[in-house]
């Protein structure tokens, strides 16, 4: 089973760096334990051109910090019924799976990690408790990361809510 965890946002805007921070983190882990099956990937943003990229996973894992009323951090299913959104700044990962789907013809299995984050000003580090939330976060996807088969099969948007 082929997987892609993608982070994305601006280390320079301090929680806005969670994916990134995810990505790297998981990355050496999985590097550790020999789970050659796990690419990772991060940028400032999503891509259009990151739809190629998912069609060719069977599950693909997007990070994010949120800004949303969650506690911790939050896993939903993302899929033809997510938030389609797309401008020259901004590409959601709701649109990038659509792309994937209407250009190559492939639905890999898409999540979305929101991982809550309290501080944006530009600078580079994550604020104390957006560090605690990536901990919770890197120990769930440790767990998720070494049964993805049980991933694949949930059905609901909300996976889990810590």
């Amino acid at each position: 089973m082929k997987i892609l965890v993608y982070g994305y946002g601006n280390p320079g805007r301090m929680d806005d760096g969670l994916g990134s921070e995810l990505v790297n983190a998981l990355e050496q882990w999985a590097k550790e334990n020999n789970m050659d099956n796990i690419e990772f990937d991060s940028n400032y943003q999503l891509n259009i051109e990151d739809a190629y990229e998912i069609s060719t996973k069977d599950i693909v894992i997007f990070v994010d910090a949120s800004r949303e009323d969650i506690d911790d951090f939050l896993l939903t299913k993302v899929d033809e019924n997510s938030k389609l959104s797309f401008t020259s700044h901004e590409a959601s990962p709701g649109y990038i799976y659509h792309l994937s789907n209407k250009l190559f013809n492939k639905s890999p299995k898409t999540f979305l990690l929101h991982i809550k984050g309290y501080k944006w000003d530009f600078q580079q580090g994550l604020s104390e408790k957006a560090k605690l939330n990536l901990n919770k976060a890197i120990a769930y996807m440790k767990i998720v990361l070494k049964n993805p088969y049980k991933i694949s099969n949930f059905k609901h948007n909300i996976i889990i809510q810590n």
